[in-house]
């Protein structure tokens, strides 16, 4: 149809928006001239468009090309009432009624389209809404359950996950802050006379189960756990695997020390429990309250005799301290020698299994593996058999009439070469020091003879471990007959001297060398 040279589309009310009627408008070219053959000259442009709404006449301010750009874009813009009406001049052709009715068509399609606007706001609106709920109430994906405490993991990390100087120097800074509260206290350096009329020292700091044990044995004791455990987990262990070409799973080791869970509980009650809290309580808080003379007197029980120097409740409070710092100490020192046994076990299981590639180069390979471990175990061997003498010298020496642990030493040893030839006499008192120094004495033993009978004897059996063995049998020995006899200081410091050149020479390989130059010199 055409109206005014122009190409004539009559509204047909078909229910569009305006966006979609604008398309199609603007597609068939609605308000175009046409030409000779009736035809449009083509669709509208947003540039053409634009054009012909700035030329209408009553259109003084035009319109910008990016208005109408917009219009025909897929988007949720409107177009104003004052531009709908010069869109129906447009469309209308310049005829009044055709424009008429034009305006009444777009303006219905600008509410159809303001009405759609509006329903898809609701409907995201809705969708939001529902996500959030199904958000919260669809179940969250499983995650992993949160670690549970493990005594086992926790104890082992002390010693194999940490700095190699944090457990010993922990345990000596206990030890120096004890020192200090017994000189803030006044029973450092004290001595006290019993009825009998013999002065003994009884200061604290006199006591070698409370300063040498906990100042240089225990320290040295975990400083070489530590060290080997540093060097089974990060190289040795590895080290024998690939000897042997085995794989294995990288939490192998955990859980070798995970499947001795019960041990660490067991000693960890037995230390906390019965030679931390039971100990504490019959030895030092009973006696303190009751005033039974059952046990020697020494800096723990000092306030029965001497009130003016230390307090009842001064020495309850001192001594509860001190029993707490002992048997956290002994916990890990029962720990060291649980993981030391581990070592050597771990090192066996892995040589023992069916995939172990057996043959002389796997031996040769393995062969320095092992003396590395054995070293390590025979030095906290050493030191832990130190301990249990610590112990076992105090319990005797306050049985003792001796002024002091020193004089009563050299007096045993000037006894045994009749330079002096009084006889020791020693009180009737209890002393339960004997027995857990036993213990201790016991257990340090135990993870070197494991280790020596699955990694040194066999076709690894050398002279070196053979004195390792002796060097343990006798510092054994020496702690056994402490007090037995006249001139047991003399045993006691060779095992000592002995026992110090064995921490940097386990294998006492200056014989063996001595040796091996002997035969090449007779050759």
């Amino acid at each position: 149809m055409i109206k005014n040279g122009k190409f004539f589309v009559p509204p047909e009310d078909r229910g569009e928006d305006l966006k979609t009627l604008l398309k199609r408008l603007v597609a068939v070219g609605a308000g175009r001239p046409v030409d000779s053959n009736g035809f449009p000259e083509g669709p509208w442009t947003a540039e053409l468009l634009a054009e012909a709404i700035s030329q209408i006449d009553a259109n003084r301010s035009g319109i910008e090309l990016r208005t109408v750009q917009h219009w025909l874009q897929d988007n949720e813009r409107g177009i104003r009432a004052e531009n709908i009406r010069w869109l129906a001049r447009i469309f209308g052709c310049d005829d009044p009624d055709a424009t008429s009715d034009w305006q009444r068509e777009l303006t219905a399609a600008r509410e159809r389209l303001t009405q759609n606007r509006r329903r898809k706001t609701e409907h995201r609106v809705e969708g939001h809404r529902a996500a959030d709920q199904l958000a919260h109430t669809t179940p969250a994906p499983p995650t992993k359950p949160k670690p549970t405490f493990c005594l086992a993991r926790r104890s082992e990390a002390l010693f194999g996950r940490r700095s190699p100087l944090d457990l010993p120097a922990s345990v000596f800074a206990g030890a120096v802050a004890l020192g200090f509260l017994a000189f803030f206290l006044g029973i450092h350096s004290i001595e006290y006379t019993r009825p009998s009329g013999v002065s003994k020292q009884v200061g604290f700091l006199w006591a070698p189960n409370w300063t040498f044990l906990f100042m240089i044995f225990m320290p040295l004791f975990f400083a070489f756990a530590v060290e080997l455990m540093s060097y089974w987990k990060n190289e040795g262990r590895r080290s024998l695997l690939d000897a042997g070409e085995l794989t294995e799973k990288e939490d192998g080791w955990d859980r070798k020390v995970m499947a001795a869970s019960y041990t660490y509980w067991a000693v960890f009650i037995l230390c906390v429990a019965f030679a931390g809290l039971f100990q504490w309580i019959g030895v030092r808080l009973m006696t303190l309250l009751n005033g039974v003379d059952d046990y020697a007197i020494d800096w723990g029980t000092l306030a029965l005799v001497r009130p003016e120097e230390v307090s009842i409740p001064q020495s309850i409070a001192f001594t509860g301290f001190a029993y707490l710092y002992m048997c956290l100490c002994f916990y890990l020192f029962f720990v060291g020698l649980i993981l030391l046994f581990t070592v050597a076990h771990d090192f066996w299981e892995i040589e023992q299994n069916p995939d172990w590639k057996s043959g002389s180069e796997a031996q040769a390979a393995a062969a320095p593996i092992s003396r590395r471990v054995m070293r390590a175990i025979c030095r906290c061997t050493i030191a832990g058999i130190f301990v249990a003498i610590c112990m076992k010298l105090q319990s005797f020496y306050l049985t003792s009439t001796s002024p002091n642990v020193v004089q009563w030493l050299a007096d045993d040893a000037l006894s045994a070469v009749a330079v002096q030839g009084n006889a020791e006499s020693r009180a009737d008192f209890r002393m339960p020091t004997h027995y857990t120094s036993l213990i201790v004495a016991i257990a340090t033993c135990v993870p070197f003879l494991y280790g020596f009978a699955r990694l040194a004897i066999g076709e690894r059996f050398t002279v070196r471990g053979a004195r390792m063995a002796s060097v343990i049998l006798y510092l054994l020995a020496s702690y056994l007959l402490i007090g037995a006899f006249a001139g047991f200081s003399i045993m006691l410091l060779l095992a000592v001297l002995l026992g110090l050149y064995c921490f940097f020479d386990p294998e006492l390989r200056f014989s063996l060398n001595r040796r091996t130059r002997g035969q090449q010199s007779a050759t």
